[in-house]
């Protein structure tokens, strides 16, 4: 009889791959989870990394399965796919486990939770049972079918905060906000546009007045064969914030300064996704930051970059994340976007792949938790056969100092020079090879076993010629970063043993920078060793912080050491597939990033 049930559990499995599994009504009762998080791998299963809503293409793990305690078909999407691609939301939870969720629902459900390298999954079978969806598996690709939603009534309202616009539906049905610019200073206008999957009669549409108001400028409802797409523009300190009911269903679109809530979620073990207003003097700054317990087993922080080949280019944080296989990161250290290259420190395993420059501040930390901030340099020199130290101004910088730069196969396969008559040594196993002048569009080899010296605006040293043997070495100017193989670089310091600190003068930032007002990204260790991945944008009715605000927000967030790093339009933190504080077509694409690595 066993051998019978394994028999038709095999064939059930077989088909599931093949065929369209038609989801039905069952009851609402949800099952026990298992005291952990349920690994992926445990169970044989079919996935992929894209999914077809109602004809909608999205980017979002998902995964197929049988489950072992029922024989019957199982489905889970990652968070970004349930809150992208669907509009369901996440509220807070206290285990990594299980995870309330709600979509046009009064009473939250609570969903298993599966944890992979790259991705949390909601085990969503009951709730697609429940609402009638169809779901099919091919390839990498899952399509989900939700029945037609008709718009029954529309309402535009004024709020003491801003505008309400509230749709009334016949059934719940998905939406997604498929453009939201972004305004950097806080007053300039800006538009959105939120599509729902859901038909509008003629009627409704004529007897419903866009009238401009409160933090809108104009609304505009277009319906086109099975969609419904509603545009705006509203007032640069306005944002669109979309939340649904039930009974009956609606969607409700409220335009307030500050759309976020309070959000507290125990995403995985050791990491948290925080959410909250921090006031500081009269103004109040809406966070978006990770709390991320560097000793938990199995949770690895270091630098990335997007090329896999070298240290050149610049990706969305998205892409970036999603190449090195991460379920965490935020944006780093500064970058010149014209050459696509580092400005500042990155150490990664003990190698440094791009020296600090100017003295800017600089966070280090090994896989045991020990974090350290401080102003940094690192002293590289080249000591001849004779003994004489030549000192070196960087290595692999995208920032051309006078003097001479060493350049490795960190930066790539070859080094095109960055400015006019540079001389290029290639030394190959400790002794030089040669000395050439550099030539417009003439790109040298970087020798694997060797590394190139270029001089600027100096003469060749006569030990250094062809035959000449080298060595070179390196130390921080910092002991206590000595010893911890990871390193980025940002600036200006911001908190140090829970003292501000901000200093843009003494790590040679320009006075404009001090001063201004902006989106802002930072790192920051609290008392008890928990390390913050902190963003911001604007403050509720204006721009974004200026450094002395930031440094104080992050003290707010419990940090005694800070570091500031790239703000502006490269601030983003990702999440599990998603960007969590911005749209993603407003991201800029960035250099490098500090990523979350989980082995499940």
């Amino acid at each position: 009889m066993v051998q019978g049930m394994n028999r038709r559990r095999r064939k059930v499995w077989q088909a599931l791959l093949c065929l369209t599994v038609g989801i039905g009504t069952i009851g609402t009762a949800f099952r026990a989870v298992a005291a952990r998080p349920t690994l992926i791998s445990a169970l044989p299963q079919q996935q992929g990394n894209q999914l077809i809503v109602n004809g909608q293409t999205f980017a979002g793990a998902w995964r197929q399965w049988i489950d072992p305690s029922t024989g019957q078909p199982a489905i889970a999407l990652s968070d970004s796919a349930w809150m992208r691609a669907i509009g369901g939301d996440l509220l807070d939870n206290s285990s990594p486990t299980q995870q309330p969720i709600q979509w046009f629902t009064s009473t939250p459900l609570t969903v298993p939770v599966q944890l992979s390298p790259t991705a949390r999954l909601l085990n969503l079978t009951q709730a697609i049972r429940q609402w009638g969806w169809q779901v099919q598996a091919q390839g990498g690709t899952l399509a989900l079918r939700t029945p037609t939603a008709t718009v029954q009534a529309v309402r535009l309202g004024q709020q003491p905060w801003g505008r309400r616009l509230v749709l009334t539906l016949d059934r719940p049905t998905p939406w997604t906000m498929a453009k939201l610019t972004n305004s950097r200073t806080g007053r300039t206008d800006r538009e959105f546009s939120l599509q729902l999957d859901a038909t509008l009669s003629p009627a409704v549409l004529q007897g419903f007045a866009a009238k401009p108001g409160t933090g809108l400028k104009s609304l505009k409802l277009t319906p086109n064969q099975g969609q419904l797409t509603v545009q705006g523009t509203i007032e640069g300190t306005f944002h669109p914030a979309v939340w649904t009911t039930d009974n009956p269903p609606r969607l409700v679109v409220d335009l307030r300064q500050s759309p976020l809530k309070s959000r507290r979620i125990v995403w995985a073990p050791g990491l948290e996704w925080r959410e909250s207003v921090i006031p500081y003097g009269e103004s109040q700054f809406p966070v978006t930051w990770l709390a991320i317990n560097p000793r938990q087993p199995g949770l690895k922080i270091q630098p990335i970059w997007g090329n896999p080949t070298g240290i050149l280019g610049i990706d969305p944080l998205v892409t970036m994340s999603q190449r090195n296989q991460v379920l965490a990161a935020i944006n780093a250290g500064f970058f010149s976007r014209d050459r696509q290259s580092p400005l500042g420190a990155i150490r990664r395993d003990g190698v440094w792949v791009s020296s600090p420059i100017l003295g800017r501040g600089a966070i280090g930390w090994s896989p045991q938790g020990a974090f350290k901030v401080g102003r940094l340099m690192l002293q590289e020199t080249l000591i001849t056969r004779s003994g004489r130290a030549l000192p070196l101004a960087s290595s692999n910088s995208g920032y051309p100092q006078k003097g001479i730069a060493r350049y490795t196969s960190a930066w790539g396969s070859a080094y095109s020079p960055l400015l006019q008559n540079e001389q290029v040594i290639t030394v190959v196993n400790q002794q030089v090879q040669s000395i050439r002048p550099s030539q417009p569009n003439l790109a040298f080899p970087i020798p694997s076993n060797g590394f190139l010296l270029v001089l600027r605006a100096i003469a060749p040293d006569a030990e250094l010629s062809p035959g000449m043997q080298v060595q070179y070495q390196a130390r921080t100017t910092l002991p206590a970063f000595e010893n911890l193989p990871n390193i980025v670089g940002g600036g200006p310091l911001l908190v140090q043993d829970g003292q501000i600190v901000e200093n843009t003068l003494a790590e040679q930032f320009s006075p404009t920078f001090a001063q201004q007002a902006a989106d802002r990204s930072g790192i920051g260790q609290t008392a008890d060793g928990t390390v913050v991945l902190a963003v911001t944008h604007n403050r509720i009715g204006g721009a974004g912080p200026t450094l002395r605000e930031w440094a104080y927000v992050m003290r707010s967030l419990g940090a005694v050491n800070a570091l500031n790093l790239d703000g502006g339009s490269s601030t983003a933190l990702y999440l599990g597939g998603q960007l969590l504080d911005r749209h993603p077509v407003t991201a800029a694409r960035v250099h490098n990033a500090i990523g979350i690595f989980i082995q499940p």
